[in-house]
This record gives structure tokens, C-alpha cells and sequence, in this order.
């Protein structure tokens, strides 16, 4: 089939759906995604599968337009797709309304940004806390585990400062403790030191692949950067809305040392 192509919806029955293995958080068969403008439509994802297991540390790498962060997009449940199954946990994504699907994510998933995308006017701790409100946690315990994921990422210090009194690197380090304060399954990651100078970069790293060794958390991150790309346990490319290759690796335990000047 043409990259260039329209692909109709594919109906799921039962039969059909993904079958995890082991301890299989994430299970996608089949993904197809399109996108279409006028009468242009470009297959952005092709029929993709791709099994992340609880605890890894994934990085996903290729050529601009490759479908990377559209990966992350519909893995996420973030975008729709035109075509196969996602399940977390078990669940399918796209087999649950809107509503259920945007609950599964807040309670299930943490999410970091490249532009932080923080609330200026929020301080660090109320940026953190704000997922834990939203789905219900009281105050006073949101507040307690934002309090603490701040210390776990070395912000206790700045917990009561707004955004633009921080550096970039603080910032970003905000936005993993807010991905993180729900303890979430899975967290996914879209070029998370892609504003970041390399020592910056080489910190949250470092922050990353510890919180991964430590508390076993589950991440996938799109990064241009190979040498970031090197430091995850298993890295997957893209080409051309597939995979082009996957391999594990174990990372030298000074690969945040690598990355900087």
C-alpha cells in the first residue's frame, strides 16, 4: 500500500484483539493512523506492533516525519487511530468512549513535554498536585505526595516557586514530577530534553533512567538525540510510519556522563 493512501477505519471484533504476553503492560497490533488534509492523506502509522513490558526503559529514534511522536500520540490514546488495537493494562483504548479513555489516562499515564507546559501562575508544587486533584485525591494528601516527588527530583528547595522564577532544567524536572506524583503504569515522553542545553539534559536523564532503576516505572521517549537514545535499555527505530528496528541494550552506567560538554 502506498504511504500516500486513504485507509478506511478497521473494524474490531473480539477475535481480533491483541493477546498480552507475560507481564506485557502495552500492546499495539495493527496500528494504523492517517492523516488528511483537502485531498491529500498520508499514512502516518503502518500497521505497527510494538510490546512494551512493565519496567522498560524505551527510547523510540528516527528521521523527522518518521512517526515518532505520532506514535506516542496514538499509543497514548492522545490522537485516534484508523486501524488496529491498543491495550494498556489490559484495556483497549479505542474499544472505551472519550470519557473513559481521558479518565484511563489520568489515573494510568504520566506525560513530559518538551515546553514543560506548566501553568505560569501555579507554583512547583501546585503544578504537581494538580493530577491527583483532578482525579479525586484530597488536598491534603496531594499536596503531601507533591511535596515529596519534588524532594525525589531534588526541588525541594524551589517547591513554592512559579515557573518563570526557574531555570529550564528545573522546569523540566517539574514536569517529571508531575508525570510521576500519580505513579502511573506507563510514562511517555516527547523529546524531554529537547530544550535543554547537554548538561541539562544529561540530569534528567540521569533523573529518568533512576527513577526507572529504582521504582521500576515504565517509559517511552521520542528523542532526535542518539546519545539519549543510548542510554535507555532498549531502543526501537522509525522509518516510514514502521519499526525499523529494535534492540535492547544495557547503557553504561555513566551514560548521563556522555551526554555532557
Amino acid at each position: 500500500m502506498s504511504r500516500f493512501s486513504v485507509a478506511a477505519r478497521t473494524a474490531r471484533h473480539p477475535a481480533e484483539r491483541p493477546v498480552g504476553d507475560g507481564d506485557a503492560l502495552l500492546v499495539a497490533q495493527g496500528v494504523r493512523k492517517v492523516y488528511r488534509t483537502g485531498e491529500l492523506s498520508v499514512l502516518a502509522l503502518d500497521d505497527l506492533d510494538l510490546t512494551v513490558r512493565s519496567g522498560e526503559l524505551v527510547a523510540v529514534m528516527g528521521p523527522s516525519g518518521s512517526g515518532k511522536t505520532t506514535l506516542l500520540n496514538c499509543l497514548s490514546g492522545l490522537d485516534e487511530i484508523d486501524g488496529g488495537h491498543v491495550l494498556v493494562e489490559g484495556n483497549d483504548l479505542f474499544e472505551m468512549s472519550d470519557h473513559a479513555r481521558t479518565e484511563h489516562r489520568a489515573r494510568s499515564m504520566g506525560f513530559i513535554f518538551q515546553s514543560y507546559n506548566l501553568i505560569p501562575v501555579f507554583t512547583a508544587v501546585e503544578n504537581v498536585e494538580l493530577p491527583l486533584l483532578l482525579v479525586g485525591v484530597p488536598a491534603e494528601e496531594a499536596r503531601e505526595r507533591a511535596v515529596a516527588m519534588l524532594g525525589r527530583v531534588g526541588l525541594a528547595h524551589r517547591e513554592r516557586h512559579r515557573p518563570n522564577e526557574m531555570s529550564g532544567g528545573e522546569q523540566q524536572r517539574v514536569t517529571v514530577a508531575r508525570a510521576l506524583v500519580a505513579r502511573p503504569a506507563i510514562v511517555w515522553a516527547d523529546e524531554p530534553t529537547g530544550n535543554l542545553d547537554s548538561a541539562m539534559a544529561a540530569q534528567i536523564m540521569d533523573l529518568l533512567r533512576q527513577l526507572n532503576a529504582d521504582d521500576g516505572q515504565t517509559i517511552v521517549l521520542v528523542t532526535h538525540d542518539p546519545v539519549i537514545g543510548a542510554a535507555a535499555s532498549r531502543l526501537i527505530r522509525m522509518r516510514d510510519g514502521r519499526l525499523a528496528g529494535d534492540s535492547t541494550t544495557v547503557p553504561p552506567a555513566d551514560a548521563g556522563d556522555a551526554m555532557r560538554p
